[in-house]
This record gives structure tokens, C-alpha cells and sequence, in this order.
């Protein structure tokens, strides 16, 4: 189980559970990546209508390495992500949710 408090949240890798979090290092090395500017400007490149799919694939492996996975993009594209493309979008949003926001 993730703790939603410390911002985790569980996809499973080819079978194998990984708890991944938006740690202040795994949002840098996103803002990075992605070429943003601010931590605002990442979070409205996400809450639009034109999120693409490397996208998703750079804030779930920022999430995963967050978490301690060791694992880079490659791996995440050659991985069996349990629930496929809609389970990585889901946990995609719910790290952002988790990061910028306290749980109820």
C-alpha cells in the first residue's frame, strides 16, 4: 500500500511492485527533461488538453526514480506495466495530485 501523505503511489513493472513519489529532486530532474521553466509551468503543461505520451513516460519515471527505482526511460518503454497505458496515465496524475496537494 502507498502512503498517499508522503505523496506514493504503486504501478507494478513486469509483475514487481514499485512505490513512486515526486521527491523535490525527481520534479527537477522533470522540469529538465521537459524543458519547463517553473514547477507552475510543468503542472499547467499537464493540466491542458495536449499532454503527450512522453509526457507521461518522463513523469512516471521521475516518479519511479523518486521512489528508488534505478531504471531510466528505456526501461520504462521495454517494461509490462500492469493495466497498460490507462493505469500509467492514472498514476501519472495521481503523482502530480499526490505532490501538490495534502490527501483527504
Amino acid at each position: 500500500m502507498a502512503n498517499p501523505w508522503a505523496g506514493e503511489v504503486v504501478l507494478r513493472l513486469d509483475g514487481e511492485r514499485h512505490v513512486a513519489k515526486l521527491t523535490l529532486g525527481a520534479l527537477a530532474e522533470l522540469e529538465d527533461r521537459l524543458g519547463a521553466q517553473s514547477l507552475s509551468e510543468l503542472v499547467a503543461r499537464f493540466e491542458g488538453d495536449a499532454v503527450r505520451a512522453s509526457d507521461v513516460l518522463a513523469l512516471v519515471v521521475a516518479g519511479l526514480r523518486g521512489g528508488g527505482w534505478s531504471g531510466d526511460e528505456k526501461d520504462l518503454v521495454t517494461a509490462e506495466i500492469d493495466g497498460g497505458v490507462i493505469e500509467a496515465a492514472r498514476v501519472a496524475a495521481q503523482l502530480l495530485s499526490r505532490a501538490f496537494r495534502v490527501p483527504e
